[in-house]
């Protein structure tokens, strides 16, 4: 009679090893399948992290874009409101044109011409090209 019971008691003891063995796979496959689910939701939580910093950073820059364009916009129309180039004759070219007898509030092509006869045609075109920057004479008038 022990031998049977020591033969009920080695298979009571593999049927147990069994079950036990069974339970470890369920356990592991549910351990798995927990592991997928997390990572999962921890990548969709990672995405929406992502996705507000994102948006915040693009609100950022947008405002930051439209301040810039706002920048622009007004440094253009203050450069539109000022004039461009030089209004100004150095001294000695006013000298000069004085005592040739130009007067400088109202200069005329022709007049600019007889007084700058004696010059030589570079120093007349230097000359011209001085008054047109200074905006005293258009370049229409350049003759």
């Amino acid at each position: 009679m022990e031998e049977m019971t020591a033969d009920e008691l080695q298979a009571t003891a593999h049927r147990m090893m069994m079950e036990a063995a069974s339970a470890l796979e369920r356990a592991v496959a549910r351990m798995a399948e927990q592991q997928v689910a997390l990572a999962a939701e921890a990548e969709s939580q990672v995405g929406r992290i992502v996705a507000t910093v994102e948006t915040q950073r693009e609100a950022e820059l947008e405002r930051k874009l439209a301040a810039a364009e706002a920048k622009i916009a007004q440094l253009m129309a203050s450069a539109a409101e000022q004039p461009t180039g030089r209004k100004t004759l150095p001294t000695s070219m006013a000298t000069m044109l004085a005592k040739q007898g130009v007067v400088m509030d109202s200069v005329e092509a022709g007049a600019i011409d007889g007084a700058l006869a004696s010059l030589s045609i570079e120093q007349r075109i230097a000359v011209k090209s001085e008054l047109m920057r200074a905006g005293v004479l258009n370049p229409s008038d350049r003759g």
